[in-house]
């Protein structure tokens, strides 16, 4: 049998419905806190990428983005 990858098939990545509601609280955090960071030290690629991944873990968590009918 063939490796398919990480996550592949049915017992995947995401199988048991994605990440918490608590993990992604956590995660949008500590990117806001980064990009903060960031911004501060004038890293405007650094905070600009930042500033992608808080975007993306408020949509997860505010605007279910990845969640199934």
């Amino acid at each position: 049998m063939a490796w398919a990858g990480w996550g592949a098939g049915p017992a995947g990545a995401g199988a048991a419905g994605g990440p918490s509601r608590w993990f992604l609280s956590l995660a949008l955090l500590g990117a806001a806190v980064v990009t903060g960071i960031l911004v501060v030290r004038r890293d405007w690629l650094g905070a600009g990428v930042g500033a992608a991944a808080t975007a993306y873990f408020a949509a997860r968590l505010f605007f279910g983005l990845g969640q199934r009918s």
